[in-house]
């Protein structure tokens, strides 16, 4: 990707557009000589952390992940007798 110029406004805000798809936010660096970097960064909900914080199970989802897309899958039947429909 080619470099491009981008001039903030009269706030001192400078729009990067399409840029921050998928983004929730931005680590911000200050360097010494006054060239700043942003880092991106993407959160994840709480109820998701433990999968990275279980690099056991991590693996295995993506693993998983891998075999889907290339089609290794196999039919297991219904999974309906394992529904709660009592949790809310």
């Amino acid at each position: 990707m080619l470099p491009r110029k981008v001039r903030p406004d009269a706030k001192g805000r400078i729009t990067l557009g399409h840029l921050t798809d998928g983004v929730s936010g931005y680590i911000v660096n200050t360097m010494q000589d006054h060239k700043i970097i942003l880092t991106p960064y993407v959160e994840i909900p709480a109820s998701e952390k433990w999968l990275f914080n279980n690099k056991q199970a991590l693996k295995k989802v993506e693993q998983g992940l891998k075999d889907a897309a290339a089609g290794n899958v196999s039919e297991k039947g219904s999974f309906a007798k394992f529904v709660d429909d009592d949790i809310e």
